[in-house]
C-alpha cells in the first residue's frame, strides 16, 4: 500500500517547474505501470505543438540529466525527453459505462523555500533539494493524491473507464491546453478538478468554484540595433526604450464598465551595459478578466501598444502566446454529488457548493469547458487544509493529514458515476 505521506514528502524533495517534471512524471508512470494501468506518456500524452512557455532547449536538456542522476528511470524519461512530461493513466472497468477523469497538477514553482526551523519541511528533513525550486502551491500533494486514487481503483471494480490525467506545467497557465489538442478530454463524460488549500480550512470542502479570471501571457521581444551611446548614439535604435514606452502605455489602458480586469508587466530585461545602446528587449506581460470577451479586447489593445511602440523607435518585434487561460463555469449538478461523497468522509465537516475563487486563473479551465462543450459535466472543487503562508511564499505547507482524506472523497466520487 502506498505511504502517502512518504510519497509527497519524496516529490517536496524534487520539485520540478513546468516541462521539467521528468523524474516526477517517471514516479507517476511506474506507480501506475505497477497498479496495472494503461499508461500514455510522452508524445502520447501531449500534443508538442501546443505546449505553451516551453523552457529552452538547454533547460530541458539539464533537468532531464539532473533526473536521471536522482533516480528518474531512463527507459521512461528518454519518452519525455523534450519537455512531453505528462501522464494519463486508463483503467477500464469490468463493464461497460461512463469515462470519469480526474486531473491532478505536477509542477512546482521558481521560488526559494525556506530554511527556517519553523518551517515544517525544513526541521523534518524534506525541504526542497533544488535550489530555488519550490512546491509553494500544494502540487505535490496532488499528484500524491492522485496516484493514492490509482491505487483504490485499481482493482477496476466498476462499469466504465477511469482516466487519471497528471498535468505539467499548470502554473502561468501552460500545460492543459496541450492535452486537450492531444484529443484525451474528448470521451470523457464527467471531470473533477480540485486544488489544496485556497483558503479553505482543514475539514471543510467546496464542491465547485467560481471567479476565475481568462488571462493571457504573451512574452514580446523588441529588435532594435547597437551602437555605442556616446560616440554615435544617433545610429543606435533603442529596443529597451520601445519596451519601456509599451510598459507604460500598457499600464495606461483604461478599466472596463462590462467586466473586471488585470493587467500586468511582470518581467523587463534588456541592454548590456551603460555606453551600448541595447538591441534587444524582452518583456512578459499578461492581461486577464471575467470574461473571454473582454480578456480578448485587452490582449488586442496590448498588441496594438506593442506594434506602436515598437514603430516608434523604428524597432522590429515578435510576440508569443506563453500561457492562457478561460474562466470555469461548473456544473451544479457535479459540485453537490462531491458534497454529498465529501459528508460520509471522516474529517470533513463543513460543505459549501461554490465559493468566489480569487487564485487568479486555471488552465484546467480548458479540460472542463471541452467535456462541457461536447454534453459532460465538470467542476473544480476545493478542499480545505490550513497553511502556515499564502500560495507561492517560501514557506507555504500544507497538513498531510488532508491526504488520505482527499482520496477517500475521490474514490467515493468515482465510485458512484462508475457503479
Amino acid at each position: 500500500m502506498l505511504d502517502l505521506v512518504s510519497l509527497r514528502r519524496d516529490f517536496h524533495r524534487h520539485p520540478e517547474v513546468g516541462f521539467t517534471e521528468f523524474r516526477t512524471a517517471s514516479k507517476v508512470v511506474e506507480i501506475l505501470t505497477s497498479l496495472g494501468y494503461e499508461v500514455l506518456y510522452g508524445q502520447e500524452a501531449i500534443d508538442g505543438d501546443s505546449r505553451r512557455g516551453l523552457p529552452s532547449e538547454a533547460v530541458l536538456e539539464a533537468t532531464y540529466e539532473r533526473a536521471l542522476r536522482d533516480g528518474a528511470n531512463p527507459a521512461i524519461v528518454e519518452k519525455m525527453r523534450g519537455g512531453y512530461t505528462a501522464v494519463i493513466g486508463v483503467k477500464k472497468g469490468k463493464a461497460p459505462g461512463p469515462t470519469v477523469a480526474f486531473r491532478f497538477d505536477m509542477d512546482a514553482l521558481p521560488v526559494l523555500e525556506s530554511t527556517e526551523q519553523d518551517h515544517f519541511p525544513q526541521a523534518n528533513g524534506f525541504r526542497s533539494h533544488y535550489e530555488g525550486n519550490m512546491h509553494a502551491c500544494a502540487h505535490d500533494g496532488h499528484t500524491t493524491i492522485g496516484l493514492g486514487l490509482a491505487e483504490a481503483l485499481a482493482a477496476g471494480d466498476f462499469s466504465g473507464t477511469l482516466k487519471l490525467i497528471f498535468q505539467p506545467a499548470e502554473e502561468g497557465v501552460r500545460g492543459a491546453y496541450a492535452i486537450v489538442e492531444k484529443g484525451h478530454l474528448d470521451d470523457v463524460d464527467y471531470i473533477f478538478c480540485n486544488h489544496l488549500g485556497v483558503n479553505v480550512p482543514l475539514g471543510e470542502v467546496h464542491g465547485g468554484s467560481y471567479g476565475f479570471l481568462a488571462t493571457t501571457k504573451m512574452m514580446a521581444h523588441f529588435y532594435g540595433v547597437s551602437s555605442h551611446a556616446g560616440a554615435s548614439p544617433e545610429q543606435g535604435k533603442n529596443a529597451l526604450l520601445g519596451a519601456a514606452t509599451a510598459l507604460l502605455n500598457i499600464h495606461a489602458i483604461p478599466r472596463f464598465s462590462t467586466g473586471d480586469t488585470r493587467i500586468n508587466v511582470g518581467v523587463l530585461e534588456g541592454g548590456t551595459a551603460a555606453n551600448i545602446i541595447p538591441a534587444y528587449a524582452k518583456m512578459v506581460v499578461e492581461t486577464r478578466s471575467i470574461t473571454e470577451e473582454v480578456n480578448a479586447e485587452l490582449e488586442n489593445r496590448v498588441r496594438n501598444i506593442i506594434a506602436h511602440s515598437a514603430a516608434m523607435h523604428e524597432l522590429d518585434y515578435k510576440i508569443e502566446v506563453v500561457g492562457g487561460a478561460i474562466p470555469i463555469n461548473y456544473d451544479v449538478e457535479m459540485a453537490e454529488l462531491a458534497l454529498e461523497e465529501a459528508e460520509q468522509v471522516e474529517g470533513f465537516h463543513s460543505f459549501k457548493h461554490g465559493e468566489y475563487n480569487s487564485m487568479g486563473s486555471e488552465d484546467a479551465s480548458f479540460m472542463i469547458k471541452r467535456v462541457q462543450d461536447r454534453g459532460g459535466k465538470g467542476t473544480y472543487m476545493a478542499i480545505g487544509t490550513d497553511i502556515p503562508a499564502p500560495h507561492h511564499h517560501p514557506k507555504f505547507d500544507i497538513q498531510e493529514e488532508v491526504l488520505p482524506r482527499s482520496v477517500a472523497l475521490l474514490n467515493r466520487i468515482a465510485r458512484r458515476l462508475l457503479k
